[in-house]
């Protein structure tokens, strides 16, 4: 509230003759300072229609970005720091992905058309908060709660049914509203009209929730998921790993998502209904078959080669997996057994993974034609460097090497 840029903003748009309030902060914004959390992104609202919004801007010197004005927004610009300013607006009709919408200078008609009451909430720069719909108790109370007909909420935008669930998780302590979850449950089906990037978006912020894992049972238990994310079942596994990265490492959406997959689970079809990247895909595949030896019981001179054929992010991921796995098992392990699931996923900081200094061109320049023969001999050369513990230089691997294609 006393950030002067954003003071800026609401002096060019709340003129002497306009209705009070003309404009007004809203939504998330409002919601987490309300629940004492940090606040990332400032979202207003206006009475006034995208064009004059745009022209007050402009007259005030703010820079302005076009960015979503044929939907009633326009986004004013200080340096890195941007305010998303809406015009009120009123839900003509929808499909359930996409809504046609007018404008409005009614705050309570632009309040009933979002999704959650808690996020329908509006404030001055005086911090005095406007509660059309009674959300401020629901904060108080932890609860997510639909807006009016939660099965006509849904109809408007099936995704509400993901964040109904992930807001839940953010709460951490509240209890589930029982209408909000029979009607998510009702409309399961709705989400398969959504797109996976949607779908993956929600899923992931819920994922990486302080502790998504009572929330996550009872997406399960409302059976909410498609067939291709239906073995996401692990919920002991889970817990582990929000244990584990509570210790060494922050939440990471990708292998928490791992962490839930079933022995049964089809890496190939989450992956193609979540529209992973071929990073993340990659990465879920390894995840799921990393190497289950990388544990404190593997004996330490054998670290280094291990290492150096995972790599430093597998390495700390399989560490932290099967960490989480011993955890849900049963195994909570004393102080030395934790000490040393932290000191194997701290190796590969202590421990920068060599090169080998010889290449296919090394081989060749010693007679031998390109072909199989020369990935073959790199290879026995890399398995004789590793074997000696990564210390023999390039003399010495250009001597073994020679000796190999002269024997």
């Amino acid at each position: 509230m006393a950030d002067r840029d954003l003071h800026a903003v609401f002096a060019a748009l709340q003129g002497a003759s306009d209705p009070a309030p003309s404009v007004l902060c809203v939504g998330g914004c409002v919601r987490d300072a309300l629940m004492d959390r940090p606040v990332v992104d400032v979202d207003l609202a206006t009475v006034h229609p995208p064009d004059v919004t745009l022209a007050r801007l402009k007259a005030a010197g703010i820079g302005v970005l076009g960015i979503g004005i044929e939907h009633g927004t326009v986004v004013a610009r200080f340096g890195h720091k941007l305010f998303q300013i809406t015009t009120l607006r009123v839900d003509v009709e929808t499909d359930g992905r996409h809504a046609r919408v007018a404008y409005t200078n009614d705050w309570e008609t632009d309040a009933s058309r979002r999704d959650f009451t808690m996020n329908a909430l509006y404030t001055d720069l005086d911090g005095n908060v406007y509660d059309p719909l009674g959300g401020a108790d629901d904060i108080a109370a932890r609860r997510v709660r639909f807006i009016g007909d939660a099965n006509k909420r849904i109809e408007e935008d099936a995704l509400r049914i993901l964040r109904f669930f992930r807001f839940h998780a953010q709460i951490e302590d509240g209890e589930i509203d029982p209408d909000g979850l029979a009607a998510c449950a009702d409309r399961a089906g709705d989400l398969a009209n959504l797109s996976g990037e949607r779908i993956r978006e929600e899923i992931f912020k819920l994922l990486v929730a302080a502790d998504p894992v009572v929330t996550w049972q009872m997406l399960l238990d409302a059976r909410i998921l498609d067939m291709a994310l239906l073995a996401l079942t692990r919920r002991d596994r889970l817990a582990g790993l929000v244990t584990v990265e509570g210790v060494v490492a922050a939440a990471d959406p990708v292998r928490r998502l791992a962490a839930l997959m079933d022995g049964g689970a089809n890496v190939d079809d989450m992956v193609a209904r979540l529209r992973l990247s071929n990073r993340d895909g990659e990465r879920l595949r390894d995840l799921k078959t990393g190497a289950i030896d990388i544990n404190p019981d593997l004996p330490q001179d054998a670290w280094k080669a291990r290492l150096y054929k995972a790599g430093g992010d597998s390495w700390r991921d399989t560490v932290m997996m099967n960490w989480a796995g011993e955890l849900a098992d049963g195994r909570t392990g004393d102080r030395l057994r934790v000490d040393a699931w932290r000191a194997l996923e701290a190796f590969p900081a202590t421990w920068p993974v060599p090169v080998l200094s010889v290449r296919g061109a090394d081989v060749i320049a010693l007679g031998v034609p390109e072909g199989p023969e020369v990935s073959r001999l790199l290879k026995d050369i890399e398995s004789w460097w590793i074997e000696g513990g990564f210390v023999a230089e390039r003399g010495a691997c250009l001597a073994e090497l020679k000796r190999r294609v002269s024997a």
